[in-house]
Order: C-alpha cells, then structure tokens, then sequence
C-alpha cells in the first residue's frame, strides 16, 4: 500500500477544493491541489519553526538559496547565481508582475492557465492567444501563427510544464521558440511550477533559461515548490532573472504592492528541495498511475477523449463530442466537479485533477463514465 494511498478528509475544513461543493456529493477533481499530506521533511521543518515561538518579518537565509541552487543544478543542469532569485508570495503574483514589468503587448499559446489571461488585463496590456494545435496526438505550438500575431508583442507567457493539457516541452521545441523569442525581442516568462511533475521516465524538464546566455538574458523564470510537494497554502514562490536589467524592472514593478514572503512558506521550501526528493519519486510513480486509470477511462467512453499527459497531474479532456451547453454542471450533477475549459479560453473541455488517493479516483472515474452515458 502506498503512503498516497491514505484516505485525508478534507471535508469540512478550510480547503477551497473540498469547500465549494460544501453539503452536496460533488466529489472536487478541479482546482490544482493534490488530496496527499505534505511530505514528512517538510511537516518536520514547519514544527520546528512554529516552536521558535516567534512570526516576526522574515527574510530569506543563505541555505535557502543554497537548496535551491543546489536543488537547480541536481536535477536540471542549470547553474544559477543566487541575486538572480526575487521571492513572491505566488506565482500568479509572479506573472502580473512580468505584465506590468514589460511593456507592450502580451502572447501566450491556449488553452492555458486562467492567470495567464487575466494577468495581461489586469495589468493594462493588449493580451495576443494563438491556439495550440494537436498533430499525430500530441499538443504543439503553431509557430506560423505565433510569428503572424506577434507584431506588437514584447511579452510571450510560457506554460512549461503545459497546464491543462500536460505537456512536457522537448528541447527542440524550446529552442524554436527561443529562436522565435530572439528574433522579435520577445522576454519570455516561463511559468515552470509544475517542472518537479514529469511523470514519463523517458522525459526530462529543461529550464528555458537554460538553453543559452541569450534565452536566459530574455527570461523570467517562475518557480515554487507548491505543486510538486503540495504547500500551496504556504504562500512561497520566487522569479529566476539572470538579467540584471530586467530583474531591475521587475523588482521596480513589485514595489508598494508585493508583501513580505510567509516565513513558514520559506521554511518549507527549503525542506522540500533539500530533503523531499525520495517522497517526491514515490509521488511521481503513484501519479503515473492515476494518469494511466483516467485515460483508459476517457478512452472507454465514446465521444470523449484526451492526449497523452506526461506533465502534471492533471487531465484535458475533450468533451465536444457529447453535446453539452455546460459540460462542468451537466458533470456537476453526476457527482463529479471538474474545471470548466471555458476559463482556460477552450469551451467544451474539462480539467480533472488526478492528485488524489487511488479509491477516490477510481470513485471518480465511475461518476465519469455514468455522465458521459447520460447524455
């Protein structure tokens, strides 16, 4: 039996995902927060801090920045200095600050993230979506379109890991957009919150900034330990710049507005990258499982389907085929809460959040099937 096996009622309590359908037998698959106890490195170092006694301002210490660094290198390759990290108390915060940052006009590639569509306008900026386009199975960038809307742009907001439809970007397709992104001048922001999340064995995460001196001197890296060892609460996150002049504008962009990081959240994050490498490879084995239970269910039910996730634990699932008005409350009313792909700019598609003990899923993945025969 796995430890993310273990059954947690969150009913209840103060848990968004669990308190939206507070009183009705929705069983919530939908916002990005995993149902499994935080590792235990990080339970320990949180009691440790909370017996310190005292939450007065914090900042960040030196081994912070070293597991992170150390954290980077380990796993990615990518050497980073540590004035290049800029803390937030999110990376949605992380991502209106790149839009207030750079002027000019924003591109991103959708479906994606809903802060990636609010950001631009709650900013002030002309916003550019250009579709992904799927071939022989797998999500893809269309680069054509993408140079044909990007006369204006300054900004290219990147989902790496892809949220909602779970992929893993291979170096050559990187490398197309940083070619892309140099020759119009675009800083691109990458949002790699999910990078600790890659559930093939085969694939492997690269930083953008990685790539060469030019993609990191275009970059803003946005980064946390939320996802992956599931302390989004925790209010933790930071911006890698390598560029000392656009890490300039950016810290200019947060002044006034940006609060001090939760230090609890700090002190997490230093256990998560230090010592929760071991239960994040039991997660990562546990998720693939998941992953493989919620496409066999899609591909058992006609008129619905999805491609393959290798990123994430999250599932986009084309539901077009069904003919629903509202396919997130027709699911609503089958015991099933899902997020509706209306906010991720693809109406007709659901997200369903995988992260969650094996008997609630398979639970789920029932509700699922009976919705799709309903229709």
């Amino acid at each position: 039996m796995s430890i993310f096996d273990t059954p947690l009622d969150r009913r209840g309590t103060d848990s968004l995902k669990w308190g939206k359908y507070a009183g009705r037998d929705i069983l919530p698959l939908w916002v990005a927060d995993m149902d499994f106890a935080a590792p235990p490195a990080v339970l320990a170092a949180l009691h440790r801090r909370v017996d310190e006694g005292v939450f007065g301002y914090g900042q960040p210490w030196p081994s912070l920045a070293a597991a992170i660094s150390e954290h980077l290198a380990s796993e990615y390759g990518w050497a980073i200095e540590p004035d290049w990290i800029v803390w937030l108390p999110g990376l949605v915060s992380g991502l209106n600050i790149a839009c207030r940052a750079v002027e000019g006009e924003v591109l991103t590639a959708t479906p994606v993230y809903p802060p990636f569509l609010s950001a631009p306008r709650l900013s002030g900026r002309p916003l550019k979506q250009v579709d992904l386009v799927r071939r022989d199975g797998r999500w893809q960038w269309d680069l054509p379109a993408l140079a044909a809307a990007a006369d204006n742009s300054r900004l290219f907001l990147l989902c790496h890991p892809h949220n909602p439809v779970g992929r893993c970007w291979r170096r050559d397709e990187l490398q197309a957009l940083a070619d892309f992104a140099a020759a119009r001048d675009l800083i691109v922001c990458s949002d790699e919150i999910h990078c600790g999340l890659i559930l093939d064995a085969d694939k492997r995460h690269i930083p953008f900034a990685s790539l060469s001196p030019d993609a990191a001197r275009r970059s803003i890296t946005l980064l946390a330990p939320s996802k992956t060892f599931n302390i989004p609460g925790l209010g933790c996150a930071f911006a890698i710049i390598p560029d000392a002049g656009l890490r300039s504008r950016f810290r200019r962009a947060m002044e006034g507005i940006v609060p001090h990081i939760n230090v609890l959240g700090l002190a997490a994050c230093e256990a998560a990258y230090r010592d929760g490498e071991a239960w994040r490879r039991e997660l990562i084995a546990y998720l693939a499982g998941n992953r493989d239970r919620v496409m066999a269910a899609v591909a058992a039910c006609p008129q619905v389907g999805m491609s393959p996730v290798e990123a994430t634990y999250l599932a986009w699932i084309d539901v077009r085929g069904l003919g629903l008005a509202d396919p997130a409350r027709h699911f609503e009313a089958h015991g099933l809460g899902l997020s509706d792909g209306a906010d991720f700019a693809a109406p007709g598609w659901l997200r369903l959040n995988f992260g969650c003990p094996r008997a609630t899923l398979i639970e789920a993945l029932r509700r699922f099937a009976a919705a799709c025969q309903a229709t």
